[in-house]
């Protein structure tokens, strides 16, 4: 209750800021996101007036602006959301009283620690996960990716509409399985489910 974790690094990646709020909500503790809102042009030059060694390429900054995606306190992960801009004084009251005085969200059935059930359990994760990454490239091989895609093992429907690439399905596929390993639950038939509001909290 007396400590305060700082992350400060990109985030640029919504689903790695929800990754973050499930471990919040795990640990029973409040969080806050504190973005740092400086247009592309002043970041630009900022980055061409470092030591040259200590410059990103054009083709590595271009391409951390292509892949931002910026907070939206409307999201349950990216609020509550404190935006600053260059020379904003940081609001510490308002950031103190965010952390102290609000009450954390609940931990729920996907954020609880509970003993895996056994070995069945690690293969229905592959096996489910990997199915559903399957299913996903079907559909997106044959257009049929429409915001309400059906998954096979779930009733939640699959949100997405837009082309992903299979390397980034494998990359969600991984920190999925990882973090249930670390936070596993109980029931098999709850994997595919989960597995599919990870993927629409993360694309």
């Amino acid at each position: 209750k007396d400590v305060f974790v700082i992350l400060d690094s990109l985030n640029y990646i919504k689903g790695f800021r929800y990754e973050l709020y499930c471990i919040s909500k795990h640990m029973k503790t409040t969080h806050c996101i504190v973005q740092c809102d400086t247009p592309p042009d002043t970041a630009r030059s900022w980055n061409i007036a470092r030591k040259v060694e200590e410059q990103y390429t054009t083709e590595v900054f271009d391409g951390l602006l292509m892949r931002f995606e910026a907070p939206d306190s409307r999201n349950r992960w990216d609020s509550p959301l404190i935006v600053l801009y260059p020379n904003d004084p940081l609001p510490d009251d308002g950031i103190i009283d965010v952390l102290i005085h609000r009450k954390p969200p609940p931990p729920n059935q996907s954020t609880q620690t509970q003993p895996l059930s056994s070995v069945d359990f690690l293969h229905e994760l592959d096996r489910q996960t990997q199915m559903i990454i399957i299913k996903i490239l079907e559909l997106q091989k044959q257009g049929l990716l429409t915001g309400k895609s059906a998954i096979p093992g779930t009733a939640e429907r699959l949100t997405i509409h837009s082309d992903v690439t299979m390397a980034e399905l494998r990359r969600l596929r991984h920190q999925f399985i990882t973090y249930t390993k670390m936070h596993p639950f109980e029931g098999v038939e709850k994997i595919s489910t989960l597995f599919v509001q990870y993927l629409n909290n993360s694309l």
